[in-house]
């Protein structure tokens, strides 16, 4: 009897032991391999970590968004699994001088240089760490699903995933809504009125009612009789006087006003493309805007840096050709030149003055506080109402961006020695002074 109660404990020490080496064996297989699946990741000396992919992120956007792209060709090649065509070392080389690999006579280099019409990438003062993170910013793109147009990814089988439809109602919806609830409320008028109808004819019949129901039953709205009354008549001389005495002071207040303006220009120009798919920097093309009064309208030298090359048979492209009398195929300029009739949208009266580097660059105001999402824009119109009073409002709601300037320190100090609780807004430094915009 005990020996069959020992060979059983034996039995189940042995099943126990099978079981704790088998699972053993099996944390020790999946951390070996997770630890060589990390090193395969990091054999090709690129970081995976998001600080470095983040840092390569903002490095790509600031400075190389102009004239590439990850998953189309720019001004020069996608850049998709370029880590796979080139090895770190020689990417770190070519993106910080890539004149000086060309001239090495590196197959690769003065291929690709001789393919994009010996265009000369600038180079860059970037450390290696700094390419690096480029690289690796690079690769986590080139893995993530290619984006569409439509804003969806695309599926192995090759069809667009959105993700879900768009938000909101579209204003032609909105007024079938409307239409419709209109209707259905004539149509419960003319019910009523049935009824009613039905009703009267119902208790006309009846035999044992009153003289004095018989009597009301008869009644007949004389429609004529009320129209011709005197508070008929002063009710509707009220509702034309209110209706046109409101029509006159909306029109007087929008006078000037050109909110939602958007003009047809004499060359398509696509906000959404430039500035919102392929993140060129506002600064890129409105080059006045940290430095100057007016923002200034881009020159058609800064088109022909990409159009040069890109999109050469595109008929708005043919138009910045004809203006500037270049010629593509010897990629020559005339004598001819004529100047780009764009259209002015957002103006100001002459006797208002307004700095886009005041506000740009001291202030740190966002472009789309007073223009809108302009990356969102096919094309752009007047976002904002631009009046004195909306510019007013904006002076007693925005604080100053004092932080590391020394101009505001003694303001500060008098803002504070006031007791004031409130921050120091614009209007604390004069930004109601009639001189601060007419002068």
């Amino acid at each position: 009897m005990l020996k069959n109660r020992l060979d059983w404990h034996l039995s189940k020490f042995s099943t126990l032991r099978y079981l704790l080496f088998c699972l053993a064996f099996t944390l020790s297989f999946s951390t070996s391999y997770a630890q060589d699946e990390a090193a395969a990741e990091a054999s090709d000396g690129i970081p995976t970590d998001e600080e470095t992919i983040n840092q390569g992120k903002s490095l790509f956007t600031n400075n190389c968004t102009v004239c590439h792209a990850i998953n189309e060709q720019v001004v020069g090649p996608a850049l998709k699994d370029v880590h796979e065509r080139r090895d770190l070392p020689w990417l770190q080389s070519f993106i910080k001088n890539s004149q000086k690999v060309i001239q090495s006579g590196d197959d690769y280099a003065v291929n690709l240089y001789n393919e994009y019409n010996k265009t000369l990438m600038p180079s860059f003062d970037f450390t290696d760490e700094q390419v690096t993170s480029i690289v690796a910013y690079i690769k986590s793109e080139s893995q993530a699903p290619a984006p569409t147009a439509g804003g969806g990814e695309v599926t192995e089988g090759g069809e667009v995933s959105t993700g879900g439809q768009a938000g909101g109602i579209s204003s032609d919806y909105l007024t079938i809504i409307l239409l419709g609830l209109l209707v259905v409320l004539i149509l419960i008028l003319v019910v009523l009125v049935l009824i009613i109808s039905v009703l009267k004819r119902f208790l006309s019949q009846k035999a044992d009612l009153d003289e004095e129901d018989r009597e009301i039953l008869s009644q007949k709205v004389d429609v004529q009789k009320v129209v011709k009354s005197k508070p008929f008549l002063g009710l509707s001389l009220f509702l034309f006087m209110a209706i046109a005495v409101k029509l006159v002071i909306d029109g007087l207040y929008s006078v000037g006003i050109q909110q939602g303006y958007q003009p047809k220009q004499p060359i398509a120009f696509s906000h959404a493309l430039h500035a919102g798919q392929y993140e060129i920097d506002c600064q890129y093309c409105h080059t006045g805007v940290m430095k100057a009064k007016s923002a200034n309208i881009p020159s058609a030298n800064i088109c022909m840096n990409c159009h040069q090359q890109v999109k050469t048979e595109s008929p708005e492209i043919q138009k910045i050709y004809a203006a500037i009398d270049f010629d593509p195929e010897t990629q020559t300029y005339g004598n001819n030149k004529q100047p780009i009739e764009w259209v002015r949208i957002h103006n100001l009266p002459d006797l208002a003055y307004f700095n886009h580097s005041q506000h740009v660059n001291v202030g740190g105001l966002d472009c789309q506080t007073c223009h809108g999402e302009v990356q969102e824009m096919e094309v752009v119109y007047q976002h904002s109402l631009l009046t004195m009073g909306w510019c007013i409002n904006c002076h007693r709601e925005t604080q100053v961006n004092a932080e590391g300037n020394e101009y505001y320190d003694k303001l500060l100090e008098l803002h504070e020695a006031a007791d004031s609780k409130e921050p120091l807004r614009v209007e604390d430094i004069g930004g109601l002074e009639c001189s601060k915009c007419h002068y």
